[in-house]
């Protein structure tokens, strides 16, 4: 909860990060073919009822204490943002590259920029505000591609999913620091998975389904993926300043990119790689006004 943290020099919360930003990319990777397997729905309910398990499990183990009410709060919140997010950005990456739908979500802590301007009435500077400018450029570039050639108006739909999932992103931004430092990464993952599980379980009259059996283990690793991966990142990033994890995560578009070729044969474009250098600057700019805590810029955090 909200006990003080222990002192740990910088390279510790570096690695973990590392680790954490390796793990969500295999994460996407594993979700994207579950998804193509068994459905979007049943690849992240079932992903999601499996994490639950997996966090109720160390929770007794490790003997967390129950959140008060206001860190419910927080959690209910989060939970049912990333929920939605994670929904857009799965059935985006079904219809386009990893590595391109990452580069697009890194558009997130611009977007957080101006929400957190709407939501806590902070002043946007200039610095910002041309970062913005010049992330957008990345963004049009990377579209470009999209737009050359033969016309694939299925990706675009999905460049579009990948962007509204980002703004969602940019709100779990706002959220996420302020939950790192009330509640243990343990507590962080059980409570997303659980939240999220309520909210994907809306739709189990409709839409569910046993999944077959050979996607059983896949299904257990996307799960231990996610939640591990979360945890590790909570605990980097309640432990260091953001600003110094932030040129780490850029690292999942690499990851991305070598997942999605060996998994999926996907090629990787020019506009791919220089728009995403664009947008990868443009945070890097803005990272260093006091925004900094709010650029944790995976968009594998669901």
């Amino acid at each position: 909860m909200g006990a003080s943290r222990p002192a740990v020099g910088f390279a510790i919360p570096f690695a973990v990060c590392c680790a954490g930003v390796a793990l969500f990319a295999v994460m996407d990777a594993a979700m994207k073919g579950l998804s193509l397997g068994i459905g979007l729905y049943n690849a992240l309910f079932w992903r999601a009822v499996a994490g639950t398990l997996l966090g109720l499990a160390l929770m007794l183990l490790t003997r967390q204490r129950w959140p008060s009410r206001a860190v419910l709060r927080i959690h209910l919140l989060r939970g049912t943002v990333v929920a939605v997010m994670a929904g857009l950005f799965f059935w985006a990456i079904m219809r386009m590259p990893l590595a391109e739908a990452i580069a697009l979500s890194f558009i997130a802590p611009l977007i957080a920029l101006y929400l957190a301007a709407l939501l806590l009435k902070e002043r946007i500077g200039r610095r910002a505000i041309g970062a913005s400018l010049l992330g957008l450029v990345g963004v049009a570039v990377i579209l470009s591609g999209r737009l050359q050639g033969r016309y694939d108006a299925d990706a675009l739909l999905g460049a579009g999913a990948v962007l509204a999932s980002a703004v969602l992103f940019a709100w779990n931004l706002i959220i996420q620091r302020q939950q790192a430092q009330v509640a243990s990464p343990i507590e962080v993952a059980f409570f997303q998975h659980l939240v999220m599980l309520g909210v994907f379980a809306l739709g189990a009259p409709f839409l569910l389904a046993l999944p077959p059996r050979p996607a059983v283990p896949l299904i257990l690793l996307a799960a231990a993926l996610a939640f591990t991966s979360l945890a590790a990142l909570s605990w980097a990033y309640a432990r260091a300043e953001a600003q110094r994890l932030i040129p780490v995560e850029y690292s999942a578009f690499v990851w991305a990119a070598i997942l999605g070729w060996l998994v999926f044969d996907e090629r990787i474009t020019l506009p791919t790689v220089a728009g995403a250098l664009l947008i990868v600057v443009a945070c890097l700019i803005a990272s260093r006004t006091k925004w900094a805590d709010l650029a944790h810029v995976e968009a594998g955090t669901a």
